[in-house]
Order: structure tokens, then sequence, then C-alpha cells
């Protein structure tokens, strides 16, 4: 990684808004599977590429949307909320049973960013409990107050905190909030799936990002376009140190 002050004075954005799952922190399949075992608690089941679409989604909304079209309004609310409370269960289970890692070089380009001036923002659809059960699964969770942290992260952003989950860009609109950025201009959006990508692009990012490190592949995430890929989030200023130089 590059450490010049003349490359953190010519960076094009102030705020970076990172996705976990799959993009900070290792996508080791427990996602796909909590969704398995939250439908089956209700005696329904989804195929892969059915959950494959819903990945980066808000969890509840999802979950929700998975029951309703097997369903119908039966019931929906009784149905969803108990998937859901499956959904979180499993999700419980297996990160305490070591199913959350960091990915390699993410807590290094925090520190990079953050020696250049950049406000860091965790976002996820996973509501407030399990994020934070995640942060600590990894190591993450050095106290928060008001939203804001005083670890790994500036603030942190959530499912819960918003009226519409991915891909409305209302995530990372509250991540501006949090971090007193007001232009969308001076923002770099970062996630490993198409609805990242696409709330990013309906925020109107200065810089949107997809790494190949997650749930979406290469081809998936390049046909989707509008945005810059990479391969893992190591790559990031690698990336940002071109694009300052292009802009000079």
């Amino acid at each position: 990684m590059t450490d010049s002050p003349q490359a953190a004075s010519r960076l094009p954005i102030r705020l970076a808004v990172f996705d976990m799952a799959g993009t900070t922190i290792q996508d080791t399949g427990v996602v796909p599977l909590a969704f398995d075992a939250a439908l089956a608690s209700q005696g329904l089941s989804a195929t892969a590429e059915e959950l494959d679409a819903i990945r980066g989604a808000g969890k509840r909304d999802a979950i929700r949307q998975l029951v309703q079209a097997r369903r119908g309004d039966v019931d929906l609310d009784r149905h969803a909320e108990a998937a859901y409370d499956a959904f979180r269960g499993e999700l419980d289970r297996r990160f305490r049973a070591g199913g959350a890692r960091p990915v390699a070089g993410a807590v290094e380009v925090f520190e990079w960013l953050r020696r250049r001036g950049v406000a860091i923002v965790l976002n996820t659809g996973f509501d407030r409990d399990t994020q934070a059960l995640v942060l600590s699964a990894v190591g993450w969770d050095q106290g928060e107050g008001n939203g804001r942290r005083k670890g790994v992260a500036d603030a942190l952003v959530c499912g819960d905190d918003v009226a519409q989950g991915r891909p409305a860009p209302y995530m990372i609109f509250r991540a501006m909030e949090r971090t007193g950025i007001t232009s969308v201009a001076e923002v770099l959006n970062i996630g490993d799936t198409v609805l990242d990508i696409q709330s990013g692009r309906n925020a109107g990012c200065g810089v949107n990002v997809a790494v190949c490190s997650g749930a979406h592949s290469r081809d998936k995430l390049a046909r989707e376009g509008g945005a810059h890929l990479i391969e893992d989030v190591s790559q990031l200023p690698a990336l940002l140190d071109r694009l300052a130089g292009a802009a000079r």
C-alpha cells in the first residue's frame, strides 16, 4: 500500500461505506445456510437461484418475500416472523462456532483510509443484534454510542435503520448523516453483490466498487455494470491511487 501525503490529499472521497459479509467479513456460506434453516422452520424451501438473487438485501424483508411467495398472505406476519427468528438463531449458532472471519487485509485498508482522513462506515442487511454478533465474533466490537464507533469504523448502519434496504440508497444516506458527509460525490460504496452495486448507483456515489470475494461472481457483477471490479478489499488502495492519479 502506498502511503505518501501527496496521495492522501488527492483521494476523491471522504467517506467509505463497506458492506460486511463477503466484503470485509469472509463469506463462508453461513448466510445461505441460515436462509435454508429459516424457510425449513416453516416447511418451506428455496432454490439456489432464488437465494442468490436476494444476497445483499435486508434479511427481514428478503425472508418475508420468500415466505409470501410460497404461502401468500395467509398468516404471513406470523410465518415470516417465525422464519426470521429461525434465521437469526441459525446465524447466532454458526457465528459463535467460528463462522465469521475478517477478509485478509481489511483492517489494514481501514487504517490506510483513516490516515487519509476518510471516514469508514460498516453497513449490512443484518439487523443490529446480528451485526453486533458478527462484529464481536471478529473482534471489531470496541464500543459504540449514538450509532458511532471508536473501533475499526466511525459508524455502523444496519437494515433496522432504514425503511427500505438495498437496492434503495437509504443505508448509504444514513451513513452520510452519521459521519457528517453532505456530498454523494465524496462517497465510496463497496460490496460484493449486484444489490450493493445498485444501491451505490441509486445513491449517486462518486466511486462504486464491487469485490469478487463474496456472494456474486465476477461475471455476474460485470454484467450489472456501474462499478469498478477488484478481487478483494485489499486491492482498494491501489484502485483509489489510480483514480486519484487519473483525476490530476
